[in-house]
This record gives structure tokens, sequence and C-alpha cells, in this order.
């Protein structure tokens, strides 16, 4: 709770009265006072910035291209036939249809901040209004592509608790859109509507930067990237020699080249000077080189915090640490660090865990072995006072670690091949819609495990404290 210092009665200077000396005005290297924040609302309905219809056009752009690469031959036999005057003719009414079309759609979208929610009305032919309650949103992100970044603008995407489906607002003017972020932030920790307005965004310090050598040298290192790479560039290439047709390849090769995109420099733009920092409205995630992404990583909304640690990495001491939570897809927290790195910031998503203090029980060798060869080795279960925490992989390890507040349910499975050989698996639910798996357990422990971890889930959900913050 924020202390504020006992009132003091007021003085108010008396009246000027007729033949008093005016006061001088303050000297020059007085300082101003601050300005005051931007209020993005204004308690009516607003539309976006005017270069959204530019953003809206590349609807019916993308869906005219995969007509066109689905029908490939046919549209260069129609194009062929068609006089120079009637080809521009044609391009000048596509562009005038796209233009229309993210004209109107722009212009039937509105958003407005009330006292109780935020409404966003969308659609063009088919009307959709959402009402997002200003306590149930949990984080606010703030994106900016390359050309927003450009053009001063920015995009809102936010997560709210119950929702799979992120809202956002895009584009706004990137002042109103960093104050707007700022004002629902306060709003959905519990202040009152002019009090929101007057916080502006809340102060943060950098806890991690993750240096460019090492998020290059964690992208080498990785087997997937060369296997997507060698995906995406033999697939098309085999395609081609067996089918003799171009747009068949070309529809193979766009995907895998979309994947291996993805897997090795999509990963590194958007990986680049990834920035982790602590505010009182959680951990904020500064990263992008071409598209700037501000995230947020509510506090204790955190279900599962997973540590990854690749083959070629672990004599670096490196892992990635992802995350799950509830209604948000904001999955990574952090794509390379040292290990000391990673459980420091572990320890402040989850208070009170010390993941480099778990102590990991293998699955009983007799049985194990038998289920799973070879990988049975890499199973591996950990329980403290605060986590449940479960390690499978040899190759890439996996380490997930569940706090035992966040537990929804537990479950024991044993299949017929498990059963004659006396182990189980014991599988741990948890609010976003995920499953810690113990594999392997001896059937006896398995049988425990779910007694205990059922009491201490409920002793440490009484004991949890409420999802509020900033206050």
């Amino acid at each position: 709770m924020t202390e504020h210092p006992a009132s003091t009665p007021r003085h108010d200077p008396p009246p000027p009265q007729p033949g008093d000396t005016p006061t001088p005005p303050p000297p020059p290297d007085t300082a101003p006072p601050p300005a005051a924040p931007v209020a993005p609302s204004g308690g009516g309905e607003r539309r976006l910035h005017v270069l959204t219809p530019l953003r809206r056009a590349w609807v019916p752009i993308a869906a005219t291209a995969g007509v066109v690469l689905q029908q490939g031959d046919r549209v260069q036999e129609w194009i062929t036939g068609l006089t120079p005057a009637l080809r521009l003719l044609t391009v000048a009414a596509l562009v005038l249809v796209f233009g229309t079309y993210g004209f109107l759609s722009w212009w039937f979208t509105h958003y407005a901040v009330t006292d109780t929610e935020l409404r966003i009305r969308t659609g063009l032919l088919f009307r959709r209004t959402a009402h997002i309650r200003l306590d149930r949103i949990q984080a606010v992100d703030v994106t900016r592509p390359l050309p927003a970044r450009i053009a001063g603008v920015a995009k809102l995407r936010l997560d709210v608790i119950g929702t799979e489906e992120k809202d956002e607002l895009a584009f706004l003017d990137e002042r109103h859109a960093v104050a707007l972020r700022a004002e629902l932030l306060a709003r959905a920790a519990g202040f009152a509507p002019a009090e929101a307005v007057a916080v502006g965004q809340a102060p943060a310090r950098e806890l991690l930067r993750v240096p460019v050598r090492d998020l290059v040298a964690s992208l080498l290192l990785s087997l997937d990237v060369w296997a997507a790479l060698a995906g995406g560039l033999t697939a098309p290439v085999a395609v081609w020699w067996f089918s003799g047709s171009p747009w068949a390849a070309a529809a193979i090769l766009l995907p895998l080249l979309g994947a291996a995109w993805t897997a090795s420099l999509g990963r590194f733009l958007a990986g680049y000077d990834w920035t982790v920092a602590e505010s009182p409205d959680g951990l904020r995630l500064d990263h992008g080189l071409l598209d700037r992404v501000h995230e947020t990583v509510p506090p204790g909304r955190v279900q599962t915090v997973r540590i990854v640690e690749p083959l070629l990495w672990r004599r670096l001491g490196w892992v990635r640490v992802e995350l799950a939570v509830a209604g948000s897809r904001n999955e990574l927290l952090v794509p390379v660090a040292t290990r000391a790195a990673a459980h420091a910031l572990i320890a402040r998503v989850l208070p009170g865990a010390d993941p480099a203090g778990l102590v990991f029980s293998p699955s009983p060798r007799t049985g194990a072995r038998w289920v799973v060869p070879v990988w049975w080795k890499g199973y591996g279960l950990a329980v403290s006072d605060e986590v449940f925490a479960a390690r499978r992989g040899r190759l890439c390890r996996r380490t997930e670690i569940v706090p035992h507040a966040k537990v929804q349910s537990v479950r024991r499975s044993q299949g017929p091949w498990e059963r004659a050989r006396g182990v189980a698996d014991l599988h741990v639910d948890t609010g976003a819609d995920k499953t810690v798996t113990a594999r392997l357990r001896a059937a006896d422990e398995a049988s425990g495990l779910l007694h205990d971890q059922a009491v201490r889930s409920r002793t440490s959900r009484a004991a949890a404290r409420p999802d509020r913050w900033m206050t």
C-alpha cells in the first residue's frame, strides 16, 4: 500500500488589494512544472490512427495472392490474353478495391475507455463489439513493426483473464499508445479512473540483457535451426524434380521457407537486444531488431516455467527459459542465458522457488528401462515446499516447474505395459491448459505423490496472495 504523508493545514495568501505591487514572476532558472500525462481515452469513442487503412488493405491482398498461387497456370493464361490497357485497368481496379476495403474497415472501428471497461467495436459487414473488463486485464503489450516505427505508430495487444485470443488496437499514435497502456494497467491494478491517468508508466529496473554474440552462437549451436534450413532447401527441389511443376514446388517452398526463416533469422530478429526489466506491473520484455516488442509478464499469473537445455549448449552452461501464462501467449522469458542468470529470473517470476536447489530422483531402473529403453534415463522428479518439477529428454533436456498453488488437478495413469513393469505416470494440470508429467515412477510412489500433491496444492492456494500489483 502506498503511504501518504499526513496532511497539513493550508494557508492561502490573502487576495491582492488595489494599489498592491504585483508579485514578480519566478526567476528564469526555475524548473517548470512537469507536463501532464496524455489522456488517451477522453471518455468518448475514438478511431485508430489514419494510417491504419494501409494495414487493413493487406487482408484482400493476401487472399488474392493465395488465389493466384493456387490457380497459377490459369491466371497466367488469362493475363496473357489481355491487352496492356486492360492489364493497367485491372491493376487500378484491384488497388481501388483494396483501398476501399481498408478505409471502410478503419471507419467502422472505434474504441472507448469507460469507468469499468474497454470497448472495441469492429466489423464492416458483421459487427463485433468486445467489452473488456478493466479488472480482468493482466498485460498490455506494445508492438512496433518496422513500418509502424517509421510512421510513429504502435499496436496494443491485450491479455485478458479467461480468453485465449488477444484483442488489439492497431494502430495508435505512439505517445497515445504508451499512455493508454499505462492507464489500462493502472486501472487493472485498482486505481481510480482519475488517478490512473496521472500514474503514468511505472519505472523499471533492468535485470538482464542478452548479448548479440551469445544469441548468434546459440542459434548456430541449435540442431533444430539446421534441420529447418535443410528441409526448406531440399524439399522444394525434390518436389520440382518428381512433379515437374514449378507451381507445386512454389506451394511447398513458401511454407518451408517460412518455417526456416522463423527458426533461424526470424529468431535472431525477434531476440535481438532482448532485455528483461522489473517493474511494479511485472517483468517487462523488450526485444526485436526490425519489429520492437514491449511485453509484460504479469505477476502471479505464471503457471509453468520450462528450462530448455539443448545438447550443444550444456558445455557453455546456457539455457532457454519458457513460460506458460494463463490467458497469454507470452511464452519466452529469455532466449539464451547462463544457468545462474536464468535461475535468478525464475526466482523473480516464481517467488520462493529455487531451481538450483532442486534434487531430481531418476525413474526406477528395474521397470522403466523395459517401458522406454535408453531414454528412460532422461526422466526425473523433484518436489520442494514451493514447486513440483519434472525433467525429461537426453539430447534436449527440458525441466518443467509448477508452483503448488497453480496446480488445478492431479492424475495418475498406468497403461498395461507399465502396469506389468510396476511403474506409472503422474500428471499435474495447470490453469494455462498445460500438463506437466512425471513419467515412469514406481507405482506405489505415484500413488503417494497423488495424495500428497493434492494436499500441497490445496494448502498453497489457501495461503496464496491475490494477483494484484502496483498498489
